[in-house]
């Protein structure tokens, strides 16, 4: 599928791995439209892109707020002409935490909802109210093709550290609603892809630690660093035009399998 003049919707599309998403796609001739909940770098950025570039303030937990900016996305493809021609899941939080800690307490319920109701819930939102707006697509290609849903996982999907129970389920269950979202969609011509990075310069790494950062990237077998944005766009961007990936979940990670613990 050809990029150019089509619109991508990216959730977390103002700061690390959405951001370098949404920049690779607009080089590439795309209109993008960011969700994202910071309005400042969010007025930056479209500030930075230009007119081929809108943001909406949005909280991918809250279903209106995912509404509204879909309803304002469609309202600026029609002002545009530019179809939306995928959806880039690409918001997420991590707050690590063991299932009974030290004092013998459980994992609160309060922080497990809080990364599964980002992480899994906004993501299904998300692509379940994008998606009625893909399906009517003019078919595009010798295949017919309508769009692409992009999704993120996790490393820790397939091995998460100690205190990532709720990240790595909310990963987890990403990766496994792959396949069945692809065979949901393909009677639309709409695939499903997702991308499973392993530590990469993002927001939520900047978090870490030093002494945590050296640990994880001491587990990567080459190279010996973390990603850097920029790679995972260009996975991306080879996800929207290479119509023969579909229903799959692409490591992205160094050969990294990260240890039971740091």
């Amino acid at each position: 599928m050809k990029i150019a003049d089509r619109t991508f919707i990216i959730s977390g599309g103002v700061s690390g791995l959405g951001l370098a998403t949404a920049r690779d796609l607009h080089a590439h001739g795309a209109y993008v439209s960011l969700l994202d909940l910071n309005a400042d770098n969010g007025a930056s950025v479209v500030s930075e892109l230009g007119s081929r570039a809108k943001f909406f303030e949005t909280d991918v937990s809250d279903t209106e707020a995912i509404a509204t900016a879909i309803a304002g996305t469609v309202a600026w493809v029609k002002e545009t002409g530019k179809s939306i021609g995928g959806v880039v899941a690409g918001a997420g939080v991590g707050m690590p935490g063991l299932i009974v800690d030290k004092n013998n307490e459980p994992l609160s319920i309060e922080s497990i909802d809080f990364v599964l109701n980002i992480n899994l819930r906004g993501t299904l939102d998300l692509i379940r109210q994008a998606i009625p707006y893909m399906t009517t697509n003019t078919p595009s290609g010798a295949d017919g093709e309508r769009g692409v849903i992009i999704m993120i996982a996790s490393s820790a999907a397939f091995d998460g550290q100690m205190g990532q129970v709720a990240y790595a389920a909310s990963k987890g269950a990403v990766a496994s609603l792959t396949l069945p979202l692809a065979r949901d969609l393909s009677k639309y011509g709409i695939r499903a892809v997702t991308i499973a990075p392993s530590m990469f310069d993002s927001a939520m790494t900047k978090m870490l630690s030093k002494k945590v950062k050296q640990s994880l990237e001491t587990s990567m077998e080459f190279p010996k660093r973390a990603g850097v944005p920029e790679e995972f766009a260009r996975l991306v961007r080879e996800c929207v035009g290479n119509e023969m990936l579909n229903g799959t979940v692409l490591r992205l990670d160094g050969a990294m399998r990260m240890p039971a613990r740091l």
